[in-house]
């Protein structure tokens, strides 16, 4: 059960991952977007979109 629980929240905070891993300027944007909207799948999907669109900060 616990395993399964791992893997949901994982798969849940994928765009925030992909976002902060990628280093897009709005990574705070993207979790909140996440965080309070992930759980409907439109939600979810937006914040995905947001994660992979708008530039990179430079590092």
């Amino acid at each position: 059960m616990s395993v399964f629980l791992v893997v949901g929240v994982v798969v849940y905070f994928v765009p925030t991952l992909v976002a902060f891993l990628r280093g897009t300027l709005n990574k705070g944007s993207v979790l909140v977007v996440n965080l309070f909207l992930g759980w409907t799948f439109l939600g979810w999907v937006v914040a995905l979109a947001m994660s992979f669109s708008g530039s990179r900060s430079q590092r």
